[in-house]
């Protein structure tokens, strides 16, 4: 074959799977000097580097990304969780971790990891919640060479293959298909998988954190989660505080969160005492996710980077700013006063929303009163899952 303006012997020897099927080959080129040869080689070294680089960005991906001191707090509950999550890092069993959405799962499990004998391995992460159905199954386990039509000729590694030696963590496992559980126990019990399509199991060392914002147990009670690998994932079991629990750490949690929105901007951001007062007064059903929205919409509110109570008052919920700005509430150091001359305005009429809420807060505690705080017959009274009064019980502050 020519190259360049003269010509060279190819010969080429294929490459064949454990089927006999051809996956690729080596060629080899008969060539007196390599002059010829430095572009092709130039590329190689390119291609070379570029795969390096892949490999080394690939890796970052997969370690932990935060430590115990990422997790901000010194109150007594933080002080606990830390403690909890150090003593779980050494013990290399499968970990449970439980909270409200935004208290800091996926965090506290890479701390973990970090903290763990496994740090220096993968750690990979996957939201059974955000996946289709569908596709679960593969992600997890992985796809065999064409175990289907459309599938890699190649196969595909999942993330427990990813993840072996070093941390699986499984987020929202609460969501995982009641198919697809069983495999799950499996791969907890006997440290192999069976990818989609395979007829061999492979074995792994894969150590699984999992973390769901729901209450698994009222789900086992409801049949939606299998109580066997319940058990499974629960052998070390942690609660995650919400923040309305540890307001003590608020102060430090803003502090951090105005840094880093800060740093972002390009500038300092400060907010003043009034403000951090009237932060105190929200119940915080997002937890620290929504701290971080509000600060945002704060600065939205203010035209330099001192945040004040006013700022903050107009990105708080509706339902507290009615209570901040009430006619007849205390007076907010930093929100303008009300005129108290002249007649009164009529009474604001409350929102729909609003309203149904009340209602609904009310019903519960009656309800609970009736029942002597019993919320197995509160919730039947109610007609609901006990799961779901505990979601409306943590959302109302009535826990």
């Amino acid at each position: 074959m020519p190259l360049g303006s003269e010509h060279v012997v190819v010969t080429r020897l294929p490459l064949r799977d454990e089927d006999d099927r051809p996956v690729g080959a080596i060629g080899f080129v008969l060539y007196e000097r390599v002059d010829g040869l430095k572009p092709v080689l130039a590329k190689m070294q390119q291609l070379q580097a570029r795969l390096q680089a892949a490999e080394r960005e690939l890796a970052d991906n997969r370690r932990a990304r935060y430590s115990l001191a990422a997790f901000l707090g010194m109150s007594a509950p933080a002080n606990e969780i830390k403690r909890q999550a150090r003593r779980a890092a050494q013990l290399d069993a499968t970990v449970l971790l439980s909270g409200e959405t935004g208290t800091g799962k996926e965090l506290l499990a890479h701390a973990i990891h970090h903290a763990s004998p496994r740090a220096a391995r993968p750690f990979v992460s996957i939201n059974a919640a955000a996946i289709p159905e569908s596709l679960l199954e593969a992600e997890l386990f992985g796809v065999a060479p064409g175990a289907y039509t459309g599938a890699d000729r190649r196969g595909r590694d999942g993330k427990f293959k990813l993840a072996d030696g070093g941390t699986l963590f499984l987020d929202e496992v609460g969501d995982m298909p009641m198919a697809l559980q069983p495999k799950l126990l499996r791969v907890l019990q006997e440290q192999e998988i069976e990818p989609l399509g395979a007829n061999r199991l492979l074995r792994l060392d894969v150590r699984v954190i999992a973390a769901s914002s729901f209450d698994l147990a009222g789900r086992v009670a409801e049949g939606r989660f299998r109580a066997d690998l319940y058990y499974r994932l629960a052998v070390l079991a942690l609660q995650l505080p919400p923040l309305r629990a540890r307001l003590d750490d608020l102060p430090l949690l803003v502090e951090r969160l105005l840094e880093d929105i800060g740093a972002r901007l390009g500038q300092g951001i400060d907010i003043d005492a009034d403000a951090l007062a009237l932060l105190r007064q929200h119940h915080w059903p997002g937890n620290v996710r929504e701290l971080r929205n509000t600060l945002e919409r704060a600065l939205l509110q203010s035209d330099s980077a001192q945040l004040c109570a006013a700022h903050v008052a107009a990105a708080l919920p509706a339902r507290l700013q009615a209570t901040v700005l009430a006619p007849d509430a205390p007076a907010v150091p930093g929100l303008p006063a009300e005129p108290q001359a002249g007649p009164r305005p009529a009474p604001a009429v409350q929102p729909l929303a609003q309203a149904v809420l009340a209602a609904e807060r009310q019903a519960i505690a009656a309800a609970l009163q009736a029942h002597g705080g019993s919320k197995v017959a509160t919730a039947r009274a109610l007609g609901i899952s006990r799961a779901a009064l505990y979601q409306k019980l943590a959302a109302h502050g009535m826990s």
